[in-house]
Order: C-alpha cells, then sequence, then structure tokens
C-alpha cells in the first residue's frame, strides 16, 4: 500500500507537548489541532517553548532533520532578562559548555527593535527592575532545552523562546494553534546543506 507523504508546520502555543498524548492526564497535546493522524513531529519544543514544529510521515527525512551533520539551521527569537554584552554573544557563538557537552557554534544577534510578536499567554514574569532584550539564535543541532542553557550559560536567563524557522521554512505569520502543508518546493529546500556554521 503506497502511503502518500504529508508534510506539514503547526505554530505551537506555550503548554502544549510536541507529542499526541499526554505523560499526565490533563496536560495539552497536539491531538487538539486537528492534525491528520499518521504525521510525527520531526524534533521538538518544550512545553514551555512555542513556534515552528514540523510534522510529517516521511521517516527518512525526520532522519536527515534531526542529524547535526546535515546542518539544518533552526532559528529562535529569545527573550532574555537583561542586555548581552558582545561578549555573551561572542560567546553564544563559539559555543558554551552545557552539562558536560560543549556546543556547536551557532550565530547569534541582539535584536535592536522588539519583534511584533502577540503576548504570551500565560505572560512572561516581569520583573520592573530588570530589563529585558530579544536575540536572534541560529543553531544546527537540538539538544534537550538547549537555547535555554545556553542563554543561562552567559548569564542571561530565557523568558520567552519561540522557533521562527528551520533552514528555509519560515513560521511567517501563521496563527498560534494553526497548521498549514508545505509546499513541494519547500521540502525540496530540506535536502542536507554541505557543511556546518564556521565563525
Amino acid at each position: 500500500m503506497n502511503i502518500s507523504k504529508r508534510y506539514i508546520i503547526l505554530n505551537k502555543p506555550y503548554g502544549v507537548l510536541s507529542q499526541f498524548t499526554p505523560d499526565v492526564p490533563g496536560q495539552r497535546t497536539l491531538a487538539e489541532f486537528g492534525l491528520p493522524e499518521d504525521v510525527y513531529a520531526a524534533g521538538r519544543l518544550d512545553s514551555d517553548s512555542e513556534g515552528l514544529l514540523f510534522l510529517t510521515n516521511d521517516g527518512p527525512l525526520i532522519k536527515k532533520l534531526l542529524d547535526p551533520k546535515n546542518n539544518h539551521e533552526r532559528t529562535y527569537l529569545v527573550q532574555v532578562e537583561g542586555i548581552p554584552r558582545t561578549q555573551a554573544l561572542t560567546e553564544l557563538e563559539r559555543g558554551v559548555v552545557i552539562q558536560g557537552y560543549h556546543t556547536l557554534p551557532s550565530k547569534a544577534r541582539l535584536l535592536e527593535t522588539e519583534p511584533n510578536l502577540l503576548p504570551r499567554d500565560p505572560p512572561i514574569r516581569f520583573r520592573k527592575a530588570i530589563p529585558t532584550s530579544w536575540v536572534e539564535i541560529k543553531l544546527t543541532e537540538g539538544k534537550n532545552r538547549q537555547v535555554r542553557r545556553m542563554t543561562a550559560a552567559v548569564g542571561y536567563p530565557t523568558l520567552r523562546l519561540i522557533r521562527t524557522a528551520i533552514k528555509s521554512i519560515i513560521l511567517g505569520n501563521l496563527p498560534a494553534g494553526k497548521w498549514r502543508e508545505l509546499q513541494p518546493k519547500e521540502i525540496q529546500a530540506l535536502s542536507p546543506a554541505p557543511s556546518p556554521i564556521k565563525n
């Protein structure tokens, strides 16, 4: 039986697991969004992270996406506590040690203006005495809670985390909780890249 391949992106809201069944009763899961029954998430976003989640029933493509050697760059918008100094951004780009692991080189830049985003529900914690800022981080790997651990390692805890792109597939203005099927040309753009990020 020939099963047609499906490729979908979802704008995962805060508080939703990247799976279809809860670990404990009462948890929000992907089951509430009316997704096709035969697709699975290629990689994960923690429940307290938001944004682009790629789902498919194409097993070989999932394997390619999750292998760091294929250089599938992921882009995140990260709201952090404080305003990172240049040295902290340089450390993020060179890689930091988290849980005994030295992260691969990445790209990090401080955004000059706050991105145009809807408020999170529930809102982030707010402390009047401590400013917040937004950083764009691009990675080619996806260890457990990696972005949060990286920003904490350089002294700027993450308050809000949104994945906006996987390589050339962009979340765009897709509303939270909504999904769409990808066009063939978007899938072709996910073919492995030749080399990792270099600084």
